[in-house]
């Protein structure tokens, strides 16, 4: 039987620290590289200095998240 309602996401949900420091680095991410292709690159490819996906990263912990930041200022400065 069809259930037209019912919820299809079956993935693990983030706990609201982890959405919020998601939101945080993806809105950064944005500020400092303004296109949004470089902002998804950016987010979701692995970064050799970081030592991961900055977005993995970002939402794993808050020492995850200041290392994006910084690499994200970096970017700008530089």
């Amino acid at each position: 039987m069809n259930k037209p309602f019912r919820n299809r996401f079956d993935g693990p949900r983030l706990a609201p620290e982890q959405a919020a420091r998601q939101g945080r680095a993806s809105r950064l991410a944005f500020d400092a590289l303004r296109e949004p292709a470089a902002v998804m690159a950016f987010l979701n490819s692995h970064d050799d200095a970081l030592g991961g996906r900055p977005l993995d990263l970002a939402i794993a912990s808050p020492e995850g998240l200041a290392s994006v930041e910084r690499a994200l200022a970096a970017r700008s400065a530089g």
